[in-house]
């Protein structure tokens, strides 16, 4: 018996270990398979966001084009404005 009062501690951690894996594994207790597919769609005003942080990207990679830079160079430090 006083042998397993030192076992009980190790054993405890593996025991709530696979509980926990079981528990987060049941079916059905997905909450964002429980949303709407309209929720995907962007608002107005997020579109709106969007599209223009997709103009400033198309622009950074256009300046990046130009400039003749290519991944792994380095890139001299501006000075500060």
């Amino acid at each position: 018996m006083d042998k397993l009062l030192y076992v009980l501690p190790a054993l405890a951690c593996p025991i709530g270990m696979g509980v926990m894996m079981f528990l987060m594994m049941r079916p059905g207790k997905n909450s964002q398979s429980a949303q709407p597919a309209a929720s995907t769609q962007p608002s107005g005003e997020t579109a709106a966001e969007l599209a223009q942080l997709r103009t400033v990207v198309a622009d950074l990679r256009d300046q990046v084009q130009r400039s003749g830079i290519r991944r792994g160079d380095e890139i001299p430090a501006q000075d500060a404005r």
